[in-house]
């Protein structure tokens, strides 16, 4: 059976639910050992699912700079249980694969309470593609700010747009950062501070570009079949509704291959979870850079070609608007530790769907699609819903 075509797969085991978040705050690189982190955020989803560790049968870990075997050396502080270990890399979107991975052992009956985590250190980022034994025309082709600073000159000159318009993804997401306290960034900027600051590659400046630090988020998953049996209250169970991802094809212009990769990754999420895009209330998306948001809500399908802009500057992308996007602080705020970053999305979603997002929360938040992007290029889309929407 193919997970990505059959829209009904989520459904085997009487459905996937998260049912435990956990995080340990995103920060800039220090000395603190990533089994502190980890644990900070395994613990912290145990007890917000009201779960002891002993009840859970197999774990998941998004990683891409600890090292081979990263998840029993943490885990056995936890208790030796016997669980299955399993490490996964997929560079930003490690976590993303971890949780689909867990989501996949749950709804085919494998397992009834699953562990998706991902944990990171900064480490050296030594890309695979630097390794292929080709010879480059430039020695910055592989460079995502290189990339996305030429995706976003053509953004704003296509659009007819000013470098504000870019900037203002940032002043927006280092707001939602400020209200957040699991965020390495807690400082709204102002426009100008963001225009300001130094440039990091063309019109891109330092305050529009995610840091890379260090962190950690866990997620425990539980079917539908052990909601009852464990006891749990699902109310504060969010069920998952759609899990697809693909890779690139070819680019056939400069630029366009990860916005065809969004576009239909998402497009198929939403179509196995039976809604439109304008239904989502909440969008966590990989914000990098600037630019990437307003591309890729075009590309989600929230607002219409060309728009992406204008969405933002009507309000819309806010909390409070029609749907808050990266209301965490995305990467740009909350910050990006590669590992952990695709399960603090689903955890914020999670939270937000609970109505626990003290300080930031959207209102009346129904439906949220997780959306990541890592190097290679590789996408994964997740759409989680409230239990009986």
């Amino acid at each position: 059976m193919s997970s990505n075509t059959n829209s009904n797969w989520l459904d085997g085991n009487d459905g996937v639910y998260v049912a435990g978040i956990g995080l340990h705050p995103y920060q800039f690189p220090s000395d603190t050992p990533y089994t502190h982190l980890g644990l900070a955020a395994v613990r912290g989803a145990l007890a917000d699912a009201g779960l002891d560790w002993k009840q859970v049968q197999s774990a998941y870990v998004g990683t891409t700079s600890i090292g081979m075997a990263a998840g029993r050396v943490m885990f056995r502080h936890l208790g030796s249980t016997g669980l299955s270990v399993t490490q996964v890399e997929n560079a930003s979107a490690s976590g993303s694969f971890a949780f689909r991975q867990a989501c996949m052992e749950v709804a085919h009956g494998i397992s009834d309470v699953v562990l998706a985590m991902g944990v990171d250190k900064h480490g050296d980022g030594r890309r695979a593609a630097n390794k292929d034994g080709l010879e480059r025309l430039s020695d910055t082709a592989t460079i995502p700010a290189v990339k996305f600073a030429l995706m976003a000159r053509s953004y704003l000159r296509e659009r007819g747009a000013g470098m504000e318009s870019m900037a203002k993804v940032a002043v927006k997401n280092h707001a939602n950062a400020s209200r957040n306290p699991y965020a390495q960034f807690r400082k709204p900027r102002t426009l100008e501070q963001v225009l300001a600051s130094p440039k990091v590659a063309g019109d891109l400046t330092v305050q529009q570009c995610c840091p890379r630090g260090e962190g950690a988020a866990a997620t425990l998953l539980v079917s539908g079949r052990a909601l009852k049996r464990l006891g749990l209250d699902p109310k504060r169970c969010v069920r998952v509704r759609a899990s697809f991802a693909n890779s690139e094809r070819d680019e056939t212009t400069y630029g366009q291959g990860p916005i065809d990769l969004v576009r239909s990754s998402a497009q198929a999420a939403l179509e196995a979870a039976g809604i439109g895009a304008t239904q989502l209330d909440l969008l966590e998306l990989h914000d990098a850079f600037s630019v990437e948001e307003l591309l890729y809500s075009e590309a989600v399908g929230v607002c219409a070609p060309g728009e992406g802009a204008a969405y933002l500057e009507r309000g819309d992308s806010q909390i409070g608007g029609r749907c808050a996007i990266n209301a965490s602080g995305g990467l740009i705020g909350m910050g990006h530790p590669l590992g952990p970053t695709g399960i603090g999305q689903i955890a914020e979603i999670t939270r937000q769907i609970r109505g626990e997002a003290e300080g930031r929360q959207h209102p009346n938040a129904r439906w949220g699609m997780a959306h990541m992007i890592g190097l290679g290029s590789v996408a994964i889309a997740h759409v989680l819903s409230a239990a009986q929407a």
